[in-house]
């Protein structure tokens, strides 16, 4: 909570305080050093100072709190968010507070960042007091970095979120509540808005209920991946990322995780913000995505639907249809 917060409200006026809000009993009093590029946070106060033209959401403003215990009075599980980065300098600083801003009580946040030469390595130094672990160095490219994450992380719930996207407030105790309510629910999706370069609203993306059916035939899905979280046991079931993947990693672990158990749909506000910017991956990696597109297709499609493209894809458009829908009416 803030300084001048009130009772059962996070502030941030410049420099949100986040103390308490951290369950260390797994990892013990942890320190704030770079030795080996391995930075724990320690029980830290306020965070960094910003300057004054940085307002609103994650940046100034005040926000519910989390309880310290969920409404049954049990314990929040593990959540453990992985966000890997490389040279996303003018972001990740926006992607940090809006992880630890969120003030949920049992969270695991992991940095992994390539070897940045722009200005995250000094955004990292800012902010490793508040990170559980932070990796500077080579990593094999984003899906390995993702799943050398994950297997440093001990969370009940798993998610990664890129250093160019944020989550909205309230999304963590959403997500947990979410999975307490469905204990057979593996994974989950939510919506998630759109956003320029200067964080200004840009449109929103949908999630839709799981059609696998669909979605190993066509490659349609309406899994936004900032806004998709899921259970550790599953992911490990499933045998995690395949980290020879350079862009479609998420639609491949999806597939798999909706295979190995019931999937669902986080109504309400949007969890998470995907940033449009002409550097991102999906504006400079077209080919690969053709290729692993295709991939994806042979791995998991039946062959004897793809000469019935035109059909499964009017089928999809009615899918989407069902759920703009269904959106409509839940805010009605």
């Amino acid at each position: 909570m803030g300084r001048n917060a009130r009772q059962g409200e996070t502030r941030c006026d410049g420099a949100g305080d986040v103390r308490g809000t951290t369950d260390h009993s797994t990892k013990g009093e942890a320190g704030n050093a770079w030795a080996g590029g391995i930075s724990l946070r320690q029980n830290a106060g306020a965070l960094p100072q910003l300057p004054a033209e940085k307002t609103g959401w994650p940046w100034s403003g005040t926000w519910p709190r989390v309880a310290a215990t969920m409404p049954a009075g049990a314990r929040w599980p593990r959540i453990s968010i992985v966000t890997p980065s490389l040279n996303q300098g003018q972001y990740i600083e926006e992607t940090i507070r809006s992880v630890l801003l969120q003030g949920y009580p049992n969270l695991e946040y992991l940095v992994k960042d390539g070897g940045s030469g722009d200005r995250t390595r000094e955004v990292l130094e800012r902010y490793g007091a508040w990170l559980d672990i932070v990796d500077v160095g080579p990593d094999g490219g984003q899906a390995a970095a993702i799943a050398s994450g994950f297997s440093k992380s001990n969370g009940e719930i798993l998610a990664w979120l890129n250093a160019d996207d944020l989550y909205l407030p309230g999304t963590l105790e959403r997500v947990a509540l979410f999975f307490a309510k469905r204990p057979s629910c593996v994974f989950a999706c939510g919506d998630v808005r759109l956003i320029s370069p200067s964080s200004a609203p840009a449109g929103l993306l949908l999630a839709m209920e799981t059609q696998l059916l669909l979605t190993k035939n066509t490659g349609s899905h309406g899994w936004w991946q900032p806004g998709t979280f899921w259970r550790r046991r599953a992911y490990e079931q499933c045998g995690g990322i395949d980290s020879t993947f350079e862009f479609c990693m998420d639609r491949d672990l999806f597939v798999r995780l909706c295979s190995a158990g019931s999937s669902g749909r986080i109504s309400g506000p949007p969890l998470a913000a995907f940033r449009r910017h002409d550097e991102q991956k999906s504006h400079t990696m077209i080919t690969t995505f053709e290729r692993e597109h295709e991939l994806l297709l042979s791995r998991y499609g039946d062959p004897r639907l793809r000469r019935h493209q035109i059909a499964l894809t009017r089928l999809w458009q009615l899918w989407c249809v069902c759920h703009r829908l269904r959106w409509r009416l839940e805010r009605a």
